[in-house]
């Protein structure tokens, strides 16, 4: 049963950001692809990281909780006939493990929960079976057969940058060279990038050719490593976003080098007229007199649509955030939830095919309860955008944060509202 939350209550004061859920689930399983024990450290068990966790452990990882993070010990590989994983509602966690299982297990099942088994899969699909990997989606499963081989990989780059991540993570296990190819441009490229400075770190190395092609050679191991997962810029966004609304934030923790894609919502804020500057922490601050409309290409950074549409909102004039389609196909309908829950709080938000077309308004009536519609994100970016409701808003589902950011309500809930 959804949690209705009254949001009475404000971010004040210094906020430890937590870790990225992003760089978690790549160095989880580059530590489970290693020979030998990795230590990981700064690890937040999030939902989705729990999945990766849970599939990584019934393809023979073996883990511990020490501190802050957990002790891996690598999985044999080829060791599995059969494996049934459950992603739960973590995309990342699906289309990483899809050909990274077919390292260990001839057979593979997925499962999923709520919208993640709905989401396209055709590409993938092809890429895989045309190097001999036979799948099928079987209402509330995918399955899997055959051993991933080395070969040449297509894909389109405008489905989703995990399927190219997924298949970085495995194919330099392969004996022989292998490459992936992409027939049209790749989108957020800031998760490739990721992609490869984790393995990186782990020793493992791929050549990326302008995001078009990438050679991938055979023969590689990742070494065991100790590892500590920086904090999350998708999720400070809300937070950043809250000290432009008029909230005294600081936000702690954050890599200022950090190759994450959603570290752009600091140029982003910047652009927008706010100013950000260090805390007595040394962490973020932000503040703005008054904010500006942006026209915004969110292909490379979806995730920092939710957080955009609550700052924009406010913005003195029409702001359009577009290339945004891959909205549609996340935890929910982004786009249409976006317009339909601000609209019923009072901002004036217009919902396009690709697009949202948001007119700034002062405030917002916030008399209405807005629905999380079973997304993280959603749930967020309303929190965000109650700071300039003239009355206090209510949230159904506000429980659905526990997917990305167990402890956002703590985080957010500091100080009432005057």
């Amino acid at each position: 049963m959804e949690q209705v939350k009254l949001i009475d209550r404000f971010p004040a004061g210094a906020v430890r950001i937590p870790p990225s859920k992003s760089v978690a689930h790549r160095a989880l399983i580059c530590a489970a692809l290693a020979a030998g024990e990795s230590a990981i450290s700064n690890v937040e068990l999030s939902r989705d990281v729990e999945a990766t966790l849970s599939c990584l452990k019934a393809l023979g990882a073996q883990a511990e909780s020490e501190g802050d993070g957990l002790r891996l010990m690598g999985a044999a590989r080829g060791a599995l006939a059969r494996a049934d994983l459950n992603a739960g509602e973590s995309g990342t966690t699906l289309r990483f493990l899809m050909p990274v299982s077919g390292l260990f297990a001839r057979e593979v099942c997925f499962r999923g929960e709520g919208r993640l088994l709905q989401r396209p899969f055709a590409e993938f699909f092809a890429a895989l079976q045309e190097n001999g990997i036979a799948c099928r989606h079987l209402g509330d499963k995918l399955l899997l057969d055959g051993r991933l081989r080395p070969g040449t990989y297509h894909l389109a780059g405008d489905v989703s940058s995990q399927f190219v991540s997924g298949l970085l993570l495995a194919l330099p296990l392969l004996d022989e060279a292998s490459e992936i190819v992409l027939n049209s441009p790749l989108q957020s490229k800031g998760y490739v990038d990721l992609t490869l400075d984790v393995m990186k770190a782990f020793g493992v190395a791929a050549e990326n050719e302008a995001y078009a092609r990438f050679a991938v050679p055979g023969g590689q191991s990742y070494q065991p490593r100790d590892y500590t997962v920086e904090a999350d810029y998708s999720n400070a966004a809300f937070f950043l976003v809250a000290g432009a609304l008029g909230r005294e934030v600081e936000c702690l923790g954050l890599n200022p080098s950090s190759l994450q894609g959603d570290k752009a919502i600091l140029e982003l804020l910047r652009a927008a007229g706010a100013r950000i500057y260090p805390g007595e922490k040394g962490g973020f601050c932000v503040k703005a007199e008054k904010l500006r409309p942006l026209e915004v290409d969110v292909s490379d950074i979806p995730d920092l649509v939710p957080p955009l549409v609550a700052l924009l909102c406010f913005a003195e004039g029409q702001s359009r955030l577009f290339n945004a389609s891959r909205l549609r196909m996340k935890e929910s309908d982004r786009l249409h939830a976006l317009a339909v829950e601000f609209n019923n709080l009072g901002a004036r938000i217009s919902e396009g095919e690709d697009h949202l077309l948001i007119e700034g308004v002062e405030s917002l009536a916030g008399e209405n309860t807005a629905r999380a519609h079973n997304d993280h994100r959603i749930a967020m970016a309303v929190a965000v955008a109650s700071i300039r409701s003239r009355a206090d808003v209510r949230l159904s589902g506000a429980e659905s944060t526990a997917k990305s950011y167990p402890n956002f309500w703590q985080d957010f809930c500091k100080t009432a509202r005057n």
